[in-house]
């Protein structure tokens, strides 16, 4: 796939981004509706989006497709926490003034509402259920040791968040998928899924410059020097090269690999936003971070995408 495709395929999904930005300013969705939408995309629509992708999925019957996503979602995550905090620090963070929320906002990347339809337009939908089982090590990350890293918080209190209806779903399509059972499943619950399933990435997309949005009316505030380039030099440099050294080395189906080569190529995720300001960070670096990482990554998403994709042998 060329560049120019790559591109074509990823501007749309920024498009959405601002789109959500523009619904925000012109206050059609802010306040409680904001609150609203977000919860429906993550309590309802997301978790029918994985019933729906997974069950049936003959892909993810292979146990290599079972075990090895969800492990190399956890390890990169966690490398890259830490590479982020070391980072945070030789720009001169600290503790109270946005180091330990830097290195959770730069550490992780945008796992799911920009490469699920990257990876969907590029491979079709099977592919996505592989996203979608290797997001669950990243969520085991991000609320163990990511909410330790923020906080300081004890890791029983992350573990706790982990029971979601996102885990429950996957929990219950998995094993339908891999007994043979999904014939068994009643059509209008698949119809239902599927209904509330496609929704799930355009109305998070638009959430996403939704959110974004209420950082703008100080746009001074949005732009801190060494905080972009730091975040742009862990995200958009050091941890895809990192990302593609673990799918180069490990022992991942091809469908694993490309997976990582597309959630290596991300900026970074905006939930962080939301984390920060609920336990007590720096809200404010993480949209620094996101903001910088993603208008770089624009450019530098199809650039890894191919780069990767060639790298390791795969169309």
């Amino acid at each position: 796939m060329t560049i120019g495709a790559l591109f074509t395929l990823i501007l749309p999904v920024f498009a959405l981004i601002a789109v959500g930005v523009a619904l925000r300013r012109v206050h059609w969705i802010e306040g409680a509706a904001e609150t609203s939408m977000i919860r429906l995309v993550v309590q309802v629509c997301m978790p029918c989006l994985t019933f729906d992708t997974v069950l049936g999925n003959t892909s993810l019957r292979d146990p290599a497709n079972l075990l090895l996503p969800p492990l190399a979602g956890f390890v990169t995550t966690v490398a890259g926490f830490g590479v982020a905090y070391l980072v945070a620090k030789q720009i001169g963070l600290e503790k109270g003034t946005g180091l330990r929320t830097f290195a959770l906002s730069a550490g992780i990347c945008n796992y799911s509402y920009l490469p699920l339809p990257i990876v969907g337009g590029i491979w079709g939908e099977k592919a996505q259920g592989v996203v979608l089982v290797h997001n669950l090590g990243v969520d085991l990350a991000l609320w163990s040791v990511g909410l330790l890293v923020l906080t300081g918080a004890s890791p029983l209190e992350g573990w706790r968040r982990l029971v979601s209806p996102m885990l429950i779903s996957l929990a219950a399509a998995v094993a339908l998928n891999s007994g043979g059972l999904a014939g068994f499943v009643p059509g209008f619950i698949r119809s239902i899924t599927h209904s509330l399933g496609v929704c799930a990435v355009p109305i998070g997309v638009v959430m996403t410059g939704v959110n974004l949005a209420g950082y703008l009316d100080k746009p001074s505030t949005l732009l801190h020097r060494n905080v972009a380039i730091g975040a742009c030099v862990v995200r958009l440099g050091i941890l895809p090269a990192i990302m593609l050294g673990f799918a180069y080395i490990l022992p991942c189906s091809v469908e694993l690999k490309r997976v990582l080569v597309v959630e290596a190529a991300m900026p970074a995720a905006v939930f962080p936003i939301i984390v920060a300001q609920y336990y007590g960070g720096q809200p404010l670096t993480a949209v620094q971070v996101v903001l910088s990482t993603t208008a770089a990554g624009l450019f530098t998403c199809p650039l890894w995408i191919r780069a990767g994709l060639a790298w390791l042998g795969l169309s």
